[in-house]
């Protein structure tokens, strides 16, 4: 039986895998450790706030065993060693589109759940994504080597949130771990290549490179830089990336180590400099190797878009007169972007919203801050202001918020959303009483003796006069005695005796009802 052209030209491709789960639970420790680098260290809050990838070696135990089953080996490598490329994505629940792009970018997830604080909200959102993506998983029992870790009750409180272990009533791999000390690393690692090899991931190193754009920003000195994912094909330097609309030249072309490289091959992370705007995040790629070809291609995807998308004939009424909060918003990379405007849209309020008025990578420029009014938010998220923005906003009295952890950028906004919403007076009884007998009139003065029926009724308040249920007028009290003794409340249930001044005049069987104004 002959073996499809395409088969023959294929090979092994290196597994990209995710490392997922609930912030704080040794994500970032684990990758650590496998790298032998440190990027806890430099993460604000002890945050991941961005997709990272980086590519280890794992030594291949059974190279020729391997080759004696008939299974692929890559033609890239020609060591007993095996590549895997890792993912290092978001855990706060911020960054729930970062994560679900970087399951879709992913061969193989690893749900991280730490054995010391059990199943969290973000471990179960992060299981979501992944099989909602369909990616094979393995599920990685981590801090056993801490005092309060309990791996049986992990395990049980996986199974009541449905993640169903091998041997607890499913078929999801799973590993002990340690990502502080290293215990079970080398079996993570070899269980990634066991499941990878399964799975049977191959690719065409032939082919001109495709994949995704997982990250971009604008760098100040370099321009934009985007980071890729190569899931086919080789990318070699001389030729075009188009995403979309957004397309780079590969002249300047770094791995994960920031080193040039004139080639890279399937499953590499490649990072582009020069794009001529932003690129998508988590749009797919293609490269081409001339100028032509490119623009080809970028007209068909124009069309195709222009085809798909159709315009709001009848757009939504506005659901009711709320105040606009306005934000001009910049920040590092466009994933903090995306997340930061998610979290936005969460800020919510009867009366008040905010928008976005402009939004972008980079520092604050001049550009931003020309011509905005005082009551614009500006916020720079793990960004500064260049100078001429600062001398423009200190001279026009503009306000620039500066945050480079996004939970206290948000804590920040529900502040200043209930202070700036506009606020609704309202009316609170606070006490009534009943006039029982009026005595001494002058001019707009007045002593009446009367009972408390609810609340109470203090002195100094201003307070309504009922008559048979209707307000007649207002009126102040400037004295009052209980028991023929000054007073300045008088509880319910209780007599009194108050000099009011009004200009209506008060009978028996008229009521007071005493009143605060409340701003909601």
């Amino acid at each position: 039986m002959d073996t499809p052209k395409e088969q023959l030209n294929n090979s092994v491709r290196p597994p990209v895998v995710a490392i997922m789960g609930h912030v704080d639970h040794g994500k970032s420790t684990l990758l650590d450790y496998i790298r032998k680098t440190n990027i806890v260290e430099s993460e604000k809050g002890g945050i991941t706030q961005c997709i990272s990838a980086y590519e280890v070696e794992v030594p291949d135990k059974e190279p020729k065993s391997r080759e004696n089953r008939g299974i692929l080996r890559s033609t890239q490598d020609d060591s007993a060693n095996r590549r895997i490329t890792f993912l290092d994505t978001p855990g706060h629940e911020a960054f729930s589109q970062m994560r679900e792009r970087g399951a879709k970018v992913a061969d193989i997830a690893i749900l991280v759940v730490s054995a010391e604080d059990g199943v969290k909200p973000q471990t179960i959102e992060a299981w979501k994504t992944i099989t909602e993506c369909k990616v094979p998983c393995i599920v990685a029992i981590n801090k056993i080597d801490k005092e309060g870790a309990n791996i049986e009750k992990t395990k049980t409180e996986l199974a009541e949130n449905e993640i169903y272990l091998e041997g607890y009533g499913g078929n999801t791999p799973f590993t002990l771990i340690s990502a502080k000390v290293g215990t079970g690393i080398d079996e993570l690692l070899s269980l990634i290549l066991i499941l990878a090899e399964v799975e049977g991931f191959t690719a065409n190193e032939n082919e001109n490179a495709s994949g995704f754009i997982i990250e971009a920003h604008l760098d100040p000195k370099r321009g934009i830089e985007a980071t890729l994912i190569i899931k086919n094909g080789t990318l070699k330097s001389g030729m075009l990336v188009a995403v979309e609309d957004s397309f780079c030249s590969t002249k300047i072309m770094e791995n994960f180590l920031g080193k040039m490289v004139k080639s890279a091959t399937f499953s590499s992370p490649i990072s582009l400099v020069g794009f001529n705007q932003m690129p998508k995040i988590g749009g797919w790629f293609e490269s081409f190797d001339n100028k032509q070809e490119m623009e080809k291609y970028m007209k068909e995807k124009q069309r195709e878009n222009s085809d798909s998308s159709g315009s709001d004939l009848f757009p939504l009424e506005n659901e009711s007169a709320k105040t606009t909060i306005p934000i001009i918003l910049k920040a590092d990379v466009s994933g903090s972007l995306e997340a930061i405007e998610k979290e936005i849209k969460k800020i919510q309020s009867e009366n008040a919203e905010f928008k976005i008025l402009t939004k972008g990578v980079g520092p604050i420029s001049e550009t931003d801050i020309k011509g905005i009014k005082e009551n614009v938010i500006v916020i720079g998220f793990n960004v500064k202001a260049n100078k001429n923005a600062t001398d423009l906003a200190l001279n026009t009295g503009i306000e620039i918020h500066f945050f480079d952890i996004i939970y206290k950028m948000t804590e920040w906004l529900t502040e200043q959303m209930e202070l700036r919403r506009p606020k609704i007076a309202t009316i609170e009884t606070t006490g009534k009483a009943k006039i029982i007998r009026p005595f001494i009139r002058t001019r707009d003065r007045q002593v009446i003796g009367g009972k408390v029926v609810e609340g109470s009724i203090n002195l100094g308040s201003t307070v309504k006069i009922m008559r048979r249920d209707f307000e007649i007028g207002k009126g102040k009290i400037i004295n009052l005695e209980k028991s023929k003794v000054k007073t300045n409340t008088v509880a319910e249930g209780e007599e009194f005796g108050m000099m009011i001044e009004s200009k209506i005049e008060i009978t028996a069987g008229d009521v007071l009802e005493s009143f605060t104004t409340v701003h909601k």
